[in-house]
């Protein structure tokens, strides 16, 4: 795994999408071999002489960058064929007709659908064999991280399910090191506990070891074998504790592996004049795009939520932004009228009855969210960044959940790292699970990892993943 611009790229990923890369453009290849072999009077060779090469790098450039924003690479994704087919699917129906007008400036039309045809049939065939048999069984297999857990208690039996239910087929667990005392009740672990006994360089050299963790809470009062772990960090063995490793493994920082003193050494969390106007500017200039480009949509929602039942179309609401000022956020209204006629804060639930048969199409679609363009426009929100929430629930969650405050360092934004990782909020329990993926965008934020999330948005607006 290495780290592009403050955005952790697992290897696996780059080894997928480069493999994805050379299926896409054999497959483009060998269709326009089929179709002009199969079409009397063409010159293949002639034709790839002179300008196949142009619709054969829009295809795979195109297809890559799909397959990225429909979620086809991500770690903690459903790992099946099925799955893999169905998404890879999605993108080429995205990428035919963009593909099909360029193709055919350079062929016949029926040539050009054809060349599709049989590219689709191809694509999926290779995937099949290269993709989902031949790398899950050679590379990616090889690519598998050995890890030794230092500690014995919950921390431990946490980091260890989560890795075997989630990430299995990047790390293995060798086994678990007992600390001193450091966890008052040991639990039942599912792995091998080695003898404290041993030297952990030995067990590190012995198990292949290729990474520790440091799963311990409480570290102070010698509970932690710091010699033994220098001399493993000596022989090259990295040693990371549970902030930096979650970080890493699954794009968030846990709240209860998390001190202030972690906040105030750690790297990140950097804020400068020269990033605020790089994401201004990414902000003016994505919402004016996105405006410009789907107002027929917001019109015609506009009209349905009018004729639906003559009530307005625009609801704004009281949130919560950068330093806790608090704005009206602007909304397409998707819920009856009198949705909070008592005057309480509710959040939204599975089946809510106060939404509207119009609203709860826009809601699953995210439609509802585009008038906050506007609010990107007038500074008061960003493009990405955590969800504005109501300044009600705002003052409950400072009070349940520690470093919730610290969210509102940054702008908030009409998508965010939590809302591609994670399902709607709608409880305190929830809003802490997603400020742990708040925290890890406002540490590592960049206009590369802003990109990324916006890519990340196709996939759930297109799946309609997380809606209420």
């Amino acid at each position: 795994m290495f780290k592009i611009f403050n955005l952790y790229i697992p290897a696996k990923m780059t080894l997928e999408l480069l493999v994805d890369v050379a299926i896409s453009i054999l497959s483009f290849g060998l269709a326009t071999w089929t179709v002009y072999l199969l079409t009397p009077g063409n010159q293949y060779f002639e034709y790839w002489a002179k300008q196949g090469l142009y619709p054969l790098v829009l295809y795979a450039g195109l297809t890559a960058l799909l397959y990225t924003a429909l979620g086809v690479y991500r770690n903690d994704a459903e790992n099946s064929l099925r799955n893999l087919l169905g998404r890879t699917s999605v993108a080429f129906a995205f990428a035919f007709f963009p593909i099909y007008w360029f193709t055919l400036m350079f062929t016949e039309a029926g040539s050009s659908f054809r060349v599709l045809a049989f590219a689709y049939l191809y694509q999926m065939g290779l995937l099949i064999l290269f993709r989902y048999i031949l790398l899950r069984q050679t590379a990616l297999s090889g690519m598998t991280r050995r890890i030794l857990i230092v500690g014995n208690g919950r921390e431990a039996q946490s980091l260890s399910r989560q890795i075997q239910e989630r990430h299995g087929a990047s790390y293995t667990i060798v086994g678990f090191y007992p600390t001193e005392n450091g966890d008052q009740a040991p639990v039942q672990l599912d792995g091998e506990v080695f003898d404290g006994a041993t030297p952990l360089e030995q067990v590190v050299l012995e198990m292949r070891v290729d990474e520790i963790i440091i799963a311990v809470r409480e570290q102070r009062g010698g509970v932690l074998p710091i010699r033994q772990l220098l001399e493993a960090r000596i022989l090259g063995t990295p040693v990371h504790n549970l902030p930096t490793f979650y970080e890493r493994l699954k794009g968030e920082v846990p709240l209860e592996s998390m001190k202030a003193s972690w906040l105030i050494y750690g790297g990140g969390f950097t804020q400068g004049y020269i990033r605020a106007l790089a994401k201004r500017l990414f902000d003016l200039f994505s919402a004016s795009i996105l405006l410009l480009t789907l107002w027929p949509i917001m019109l015609l929602a506009a009209l349905a939520i009018k004729i639906e039942d003559r009530g307005p179309v625009f609801f704004q609401q009281e949130r919560v932004g950068l330093f806790g000022k608090t704005f009206h956020c602007i909304k397409f209204r998707s819920m009856r009228t009198d949705a909070e006629k008592d005057g309480v804060a509710k959040w939204a639930s599975k089946n809510d009855n106060r939404i509207t048969r119009v609203g709860g199409f826009i809601r699953k679609t995210r439609i509802d969210e585009l008038p906050q363009l506007i609010n990107v426009l007038r500074g008061e929100m960003s493009m990405v960044g955590p969800r504005p929430e109501r300044p009600t629930f705002v003052d409950m969650l400072e009070r349940d959940i520690p470093f919730y405050a610290i969210r509102h360092s940054v702008k908030p934004g009409v998508t965010g790292w939590a809302q591609v990782r994670y399902a709607y909020g709608a409880s305190v329990e929830d809003s802490r699970r997603k400020l742990q993926f708040d925290l890890y965008y406002v540490k590592n934020n960049s206009v590369f990892l802003d990109f990324f999330i916006l890519f990340e948005t196709v996939r759930v607006v297109i799946f309609g993943e997380g809606a209420r």
